[in-house]
């Protein structure tokens, strides 16, 4: 079943790629980049795909074992949708792979350059000679993870970054398209961060695509709004719903004081960064999410916060991140 999938992807990629693609790129003039336009079809065919996977498998849980029942159904629609809208322009705007082959060139001058210096950059796949390909591409994914840690812990620690981050924490109805809820300007820094690792480390580009595609999958599984857990022993193996919904919990998950930022449960897919690192929290129950700000509240020196406006639709989201952001800087300065 699994091959017929496979050969099935791999026509339509050909021929989505021959009768749209191809003419349309000769026509431009950018016959230059056919090769890594073939790529760019593949990275959007596995997006499309994890849209219908992720919809026709956690919508229905949502509706059927629902982690926080939505009072106004007005609002979660209206969330849903802005939240579908990152969703389809994430997986399927090339935003990854773009900054993936863009980078990819300049990595390869890069390392070229260090060579003719003597210096030979580290290689991960030169220690992988003789492993079977499913445990270098997972070696790869408990690398890649360990990084994304510790810069979605960054994230929570530098006010500058949880200015643009704090955007996807706003989401008070978590729904499975919450996971791309993200300034695009937070994007590109991990997109390229990422990147930048990958390529670094040696993977090879249909690798990354398979890389990216699967932790978007988990990750949209763990922001999903389902009342699921891995048990006593998988909560520590892999990051679940209810782990990661802490996470996102008021006050617990992050900026729990006015004057000090942080959080827990920071692990993207694996949780054992969060043990290793003191950062774990394994609660039990299925807490509020959003940020802390959006609501009236008491600051440290006894005077009445207003509640903050992350807006709604996606501009005006966009463009609020950008002020929080130049807020953060101004306060560093002042």
């Amino acid at each position: 079943m699994i091959q017929t999938f496979l050969d099935w992807f791999a026509a339509l990629q050909g021929w989505l790629f021959e009768t749209v693609v191809q003419p349309a790129m000769f026509a431009a003039g950018l016959g230059e980049y056919i090769e890594d336009a073939f790529d760019g079809v593949e990275w959007f065919l596995t997006g499309a795909c994890e849209l219908a996977a992720l919809y026709l498998v956690l919508r229905p849980l949502e509706t059927l074992i629902p982690a926080q029942r939505i009072d106004d159904r007005a609002r979660a629609r209206r969330a849903r949708r802005n939240d579908f809208l990152y969703t389809v322009v994430h997986r399927l705007g090339l935003f990854s792979m773009a900054v993936f082959f863009t980078l990819d060139p300049l990595m390869d001058r890069l390392a070229g350059a260090l060579r003719m210096q003597g210096v030979h950059p580290f290689n991960l796949e030169a220690w992988m000679s003789g492993f079977h390909p499913l445990a270098a591409f997972l070696l790869y994914m408990v690398v890649l993870d360990f990084f994304d840690y510790w810069l979605h812990r960054a994230q929570h620690k530098f006010r500058w970054s949880w200015a643009l981050h704090s955007l996807h924490h706003s989401q008070r109805d978590m729904n499975l398209w919450s996971d791309d809820r993200n300034h695009l300007l937070d994007d590109l820094l991990r997109d390229v961060t990422m990147a930048c690792i990958a390529l670094a480390i040696g993977v090879a580009p249909s690798q990354y695509v398979l890389l990216v595609s699967v932790s978007r999958v988990l990750q949209s599984l763990q922001h999903a709004n389902v009342r699921i857990h891995f048990g006593r022993f998988g909560e520590h193996l892999l990051v679940s719903p209810r782990f990661h919904r802490t996470h996102h919990a008021l006050k617990h998950g992050h900026a729990p004081r006015d004057r000090e930022l942080g959080g827990c449960n920071f692990g993207v897919l694996l949780p054992v960064w969060d043990q290793l690192f003191g950062t774990a929290n394994f609660a039990p129950g299925w807490q509020s999410t959003g940020v802390v700000d959006q609501f009236e509240r008491i600051g440290a020196d006894g005077a009445l916060r207003p509640a903050r406006d992350y807006g709604r639709g996606f501009w005006r989201q966009q463009w609020l991140g950008l002020v929080r952001l130049c807020e953060a800087f101004g306060r560093k300065t002042a």
